[in-house]
């Protein structure tokens, strides 16, 4: 795989002419192109329709380039016919969904997937999606069961709640939580806290979606006791507290926490519910990353209902959680919208998986990738970026340079939006300044080509490798000789 060259031309769409160029009635018919022994190989292997459709794309596509004077006749000897048709049936049977190397710096990357599942997660959703399983038949009376059984007496031992219920992300859990209990009423949530997350989440559009009246209180940057006091009333359903996904207001700031909103609930017999997002079940603290209010201290704070995120901190698949007040969750799985949201046996079996890796809190940083990732000591990441480095350097040189660097990572996907994790990394920058940008889009572009594609982030004119996420260095290592470069202009 080569670095595209800066001596290239650039500014001309048209296709050299070959010198010994083919005409259009050079070209095969197609019976007679599926007749080739290497092309029948192929549709032995595939199947004939799959290679029959592809040869006839193939055809049409050299038909075009030789109406065009682009096609050379060299392109359409057997060998050569039948390894540009081999090439795009499998191009074809590639899976779309590639794993990659996350070298951005940022742990639970949305747009790569977020957390990692546990080795257990991934071996019991194999087993589970192997054979049948009793998904919804219980196996003590031999009727219909509940699927939400399956997880909900780990998830109340874990948070304290008296039950639990489960969908296919927050977001839905969010949307059913107001769609069973505040439809046609009020819902009363701090200006600070109207957030949009991905996709254009945002929470006055949920509500409206719901039939639900939304009650702003406060203001952005400060809000009271009585401003949730003053605005209740007849038509109020409940009052909310929504996590503040990706960003943080700072300076002359003010909000209510749950411990002092929920006496306020309580006293005129309204649920408090809460958003969390990120779904830490454990004291980050602990481990010396920075706290993050948990389910759990919530829950004991006075919040009926808690919501929160499968993929993020809990480091398990995406899903949609709900605990709390046993009535509340009774009511949201009785709602019609409930079915539509519901997690399949796929996700539910890792989510399964995940949560039992909590029973044994002191191997958590063993067993739990995401929590792994964000404890890994500074020592092992700088050692990854020095381990690295030279074969990169070897790769990419004389065009760019590579330099070990201290980095700032994050943990990702709205939680603590703020906060940085320290990491190492290697910054890789063109040798020559001169058409620096096109020179790193053109790093990252080979980069992203490689078998497995690895993933950076651009800052200050150096693509930047942080190695936090890089725990087996051999999936770099075995892959970066693919990384030559040939200086044309020697």
């Amino acid at each position: 795989m080569l670095l595209p060259e800066e001596s290239v031309v650039h500014g001309s769409s048209a296709e050299p002419q070959p010198s010994n160029a083919a005409r259009p009635q050079d070209l095969p018919a197609l019976d007679r192109l599926l007749r080739l022994s290497a092309v029948q190989a192929l549709a032995l292997a595939h199947g004939h329709t799959l290679v029959a459709q592809t040869a006839r794309a193939l055809l049409t596509e050299l038909r075009a380039r030789a109406i065009a004077g682009g096609l050379s006749v060299d392109a359409l000897a057997h060998d050569a016919l039948a390894d540009a048709l081999a090439r795009r049936v499998h191009e074809r049977l590639a899976p779309r969904m590639r794993t990659v190397l996350n070298l951005t710096g940022t742990v639970l990357h949305t747009n790569l997937g977020r957390a990692l599942l546990p080795e257990a997660a991934i071996a019991h959703i194999t087993a589970m999606m192997a054979a049948p399983n009793d998904l919804e038949f219980d196996l003590v009376t031999g009727r219909r069961g509940d699927r939400d059984s399956i997880v909900e007496g780990l998830l109340c031992e874990l948070t304290g709640a008296e039950a639990a219920t489960v969908v296919n992300n927050n977001a839905a859990a969010v949307l059913l939580t107001l769609a069973a209990l505040a439809s046609g009423r009020e819902v009363i949530v701090s200006r600070g806290e109207l957030v949009e997350i991905g996709g254009a989440f945002r929470m006055p559009d949920v509500m409206q979606s719901v039939g639900a009246r939304l009650v702003e209180v406060g203001t952005t940057n400060r809000t009271h006791p009585r401003d949730y006091e003053g605005a209740i009333g007849e038509r109020t359903a409940l009052l909310m507290k929504v996590h503040t996904s990706n960003y943080q207001v700072q300076g002359f700031t003010s909000a209510v926490a749950e411990a002092q909103l929920a006496p306020i609930a309580a006293v005129r017999g309204l649920p408090l519910v809460t958003d969390l997002g990120s779904g830490a079940l454990i004291d980050l603290g602990a481990y010396g990353l920075p706290p993050e209010p948990t389910p759990r201290q919530m829950l004991a704070d006075g919040c009926a209902l808690v919501t929160f995120s499968g993929d993020k901190l809990l480091g398990g698949p995406q899903a949609g959680l709900i605990v709390g007040r046993k009535d509340l969750v009774a009511r949201i799985k009785a709602h019609p919208m409930k079915r539509a949201l519901r997690m399949s046996k796929l996700p539910l079996a890792a989510l399964e998986a995940t949560l039992r890796l909590y029973l044994r809190p002191e191997r958590l940083t063993q067993d739990l990738p995401t929590l792994r990732l964000l404890t890994r000591p500074l020592a092992a990441i700088e050692a990854t970026a020095r381990a690295v480095a030279p074969a990169l350097q070897v790769a990419l040189a004389p065009r760019y340079s590579v330099q070990q660097v201290a980095l700032q990572g994050q943990i990702g996907s709205g939680s603590l939006p703020v906060e940085r994790l320290p990491s190492s990394g290697l910054a890789l920058a063109p040798v020559d300044a001169a058409g620096t940008g096109r020179a790193l889009e053109a790093l990252c572009a080979a980069l992203r080509a490689l078998p497995m594609p690895v993933i950076g982030r651009i800052h200050e004119d150096r693509l930047l490798l942080d190695m936090r996420c890089l725990e087996k260095p051999a999936q770099l290592l075995d892959q970066i000789g693919l990384l030559r470069w040939s200086d044309k202009r020697k």
